[in-house]
This record gives C-alpha cells, structure tokens and sequence, in this order.
C-alpha cells in the first residue's frame, strides 16, 4: 500500500494564535496538530473518531515502513499485507 502524498497548505495566523499553537504543540511538530486538526473538522469526526481513525493510520503506516513486517510470511501469506487489509477495511468501515 502507497502512503498518502502530503501537499503543502499555507496558512497565515495571528501572532497570540501562533504563539499559542506553538506552545500547545510542544514536542510535536505544529504542522502535525494543524493537520490532524482539519483533518478531523472536514471529514467531520469527533475528537474520540478522529484520534482512532488517525491511529489505525498511524498503525498501518509503521507496518507499512517495518521492513521486517512486510517481509514476513506464514503460510505463503505476507503478514505485514494482511494486517494492513484488515486495517484498511476498518478505516473504510468507520467511514461508512
């Protein structure tokens, strides 16, 4: 499975925003929290919806780049394939 290509998006905000965009990110990468953030009002989530769509993401992503996990077969069936199906038929499922 091919990840997402992420296309970059401007977007211009107030400074006592940013300022406090910046600190309520912390560690983690702004951009991340802006995207994670439109993601979840466009595709109209829930908080709870979104963070479990975003970690069945994230999920399929590590398999996706374990090099081991992808390699690894049971029975003439790819592991690391089959758990990404079952966690895309779920993303599709929650979709619906």
């Amino acid at each position: 499975m091919e990840k997402k290509r992420l296309i970059p998006y401007s977007v211009h905000l107030r400074e006592d925003i940013y300022d406090q965009l910046k600190e309520a990110a912390g560690e983690r990468k702004a951009a991340g929290l802006v995207r994670d953030a439109i993601t979840m009002i466009i595709e109209g989530d829930d908080a709870y919806t979104s963070g479990y769509n975003k970690g069945l993401q994230t999920a399929n992503d590590i398999i996706l780049e374990d090099k081991l996990a992808t390699k690894v077969v049971v029975n003439g069936i790819n592991i690391g394939n089959i758990l990404m199906h079952h966690i895309n038929q779920e993303i599709k499922r929650k979709k619906k």
